[in-house]
């Protein structure tokens, strides 16, 4: 230790001074790490905690985000799909509709254009009868005038008879 100890004297250092400078640098840093590292320490391991949790909860709200984008979609395409359903029945709905209502309006008209051929017949019926009628009465006064005699009602028959023939072809 003797050349050692010149050496270290040559620096400057002395054991008896050196051992308390290590004695104090030991007590002051218990007294540091008691009273400042441990303090500081935990702040930051707090913190890093607190950091770590900020980090799992943005990833859970990265997440949820998505899911409920995806959920959000799914709920758009659902009302799509059913809007496109409803126009889709709507249509259907206002064609049969369209296509009852023109049916009912041709099955009108068709009667209608029945009735209206049926008055016509019955009416022409009518006028034709009346018409044979005021014929054969002027038929029989004009025979009975021509013939000088008075016709009975045998005789009426019979020129009616002969008249509505002769009028129906």
């Amino acid at each position: 230790m003797g050349e050692i100890g010149k050496v270290l004297s040559g620096l400057g250092v002395y054991w008896t001074n050196f051992i308390a400078q290590v004695i104090i640098f030991l007590i002051v840093y218990m007294i540091l790490k008691k009273f400042a590292f441990g303090p500081i320490m935990a702040i930051l391991e707090e913190r890093r905690k607190r950091i770590e949790e900020t980090e799992a909860d943005r990833e859970k709200i990265k997440a949820q985000l998505a899911d409920s984008e995806t959920v959000a979609q799914a709920k758009i395409d659902e009302a799509n799909e059913t809007a496109a359903r409803l126009i889709a029945e709507a249509k259907e709905s206002a064609a049969a509709l369209a296509e009852r209502e023109k049916s009912r309006a041709t099955q009108e008209a068709q009667d209608i254009i029945a009735k209206a051929n049926e008055a016509t017949r019955l009416e022409r019926e009518q006028q034709l009868a009346g018409l044979k009628k005021d014929f054969g009465r002027l038929v029989i006064n004009a025979t009975g005038k021509v013939t000088g005699k008075v016709l009975t009602s045998e005789d009426q028959d019979k020129i009616n008879q002969e008249t509505a023939a002769e009028l129906a072809n």
